[in-house]
């Protein structure tokens, strides 16, 4: 057991902080001699010392920290078969089961527990890709065959892409970098695939001004009208039917902004033949993103 003191001189944490944590957030229960002093176990210890390296290190608000702690702990995942030094297949099938189970039925704060744990255990991208986009693969084929209903199915969707959208507010804008504007075109309405796009490029400090699916075409240009540091406009089409007017719009967009340059992609653009308009069609698979940003994109932004 360990004084307040000690706990100080361990970790390099105020006395006031580690209070505050206690008492403002429930970080953690030390136990009480009959005297009314702290005393803190090794298990205090350990995970103060998490919350200390997810604030600093991490950058995360102790609120966010204190609450994927209470995941870690309340997560029966069994951790034999993942850890951070080496996750197997079979702990992100688990995860992606848990966490559907969860949505499907209706039991949001257990899928967002899980949800947080996963973050916490296995990092953004694995997350991410290995975990969240296989659950609405899962739920959209469940609606397909009739094993999901319509509600079912918007709420599971609902629920994992507006976790995607809370990463908009953690990623750092490189200022150097002009801004990129991300839609779907009107018709449109699976966005999941330019949502993950667009995070990806605000991961590499670009600000993106995501619209979403089915966007008309004129709040298009009103916007671009009030916008003058667009470098790059991306368009996501899954529907091949849309690929006519998608292209023809493009022009359009291009007329009013002739400097910046057209990323388009989707499923519409990976079955078609016909050569795009735009200066980049990204048919690529997610992990070779990067390589294309690194060799292709960052430059053509900073005009080099």
């Amino acid at each position: 057991m360990y004084t307040i003191k000690q706990v100080v001189e361990m970790l390099g944490v105020p006395s006031v902080t580690l209070r505050a944590w206690e008492n403002r957030y429930q970080a953690v229960t030390p136990e009480r001699t009959e005297s009314g002093y702290r005393l803190y176990t090794r298990d205090n210890v350990e995970d103060l010392r998490w919350l200390k390296e997810q604030t600093e290190q991490q950058g995360i608000s102790i609120s966010h920290a204190v609450r994927l702690l209470k995941a870690r702990k309340n997560q029966h995942l069994d951790e034999g078969s993942a850890s951070k030094g080496g996750t197997s297949q079979d702990a992100f099938e688990k995860m992606n089961h848990q966490i559907y189970s969860a949505l499907y039925e209706f039991q949001g704060e257990r899928a967002n527990a899980l949800i947080d744990y996963g973050f916490s255990l296995f990092g953004y991208e694995a997350m991410v890709h290995q975990v969240l986009v296989p659950v609405l693969v899962m739920v959209g084929d469940a609606w397909e065959k009739g094993n999901a209903t319509v509600a079912q199915e918007h709420y599971i969707t609902h629920m994992v892409t507006n976790r995607f959208y809370q990463f908009f507010h953690v990623f750092p804008v490189d200022e150097h970098l002009p801004k990129v504007l991300a839609f779907c075109p009107a018709g449109e309405h699976h966005q999941v695939g330019l949502l993950l796009f667009s995070l990806f490029l605000r991961k590499n400090g670009v600000e993106v001004i995501y619209l979403g699916a089915n966007t008309p075409e004129e709040g298009v240009m009103t916007m671009l009208g009030q916008q003058s540091s667009i470098g790059a406009i991306c368009l996501s089409v899954t529907n091949p039917e849309l690929l006519p007017y998608t292209e023809e719009l493009i022009r359009r967009l291009q007329q009013k902004c002739p400097e910046a340059a057209f990323i388009v992609g989707g499923k519409g653009y990976d079955a078609s033949t016909t050569e795009s308009v735009a200066r980049y069609v990204i048919n690529e698979p997610p992990d070779r993103w990067q390589n294309w940003f690194d060799d292709v994109f960052a430059k053509m932004l900073r005009n080099e």
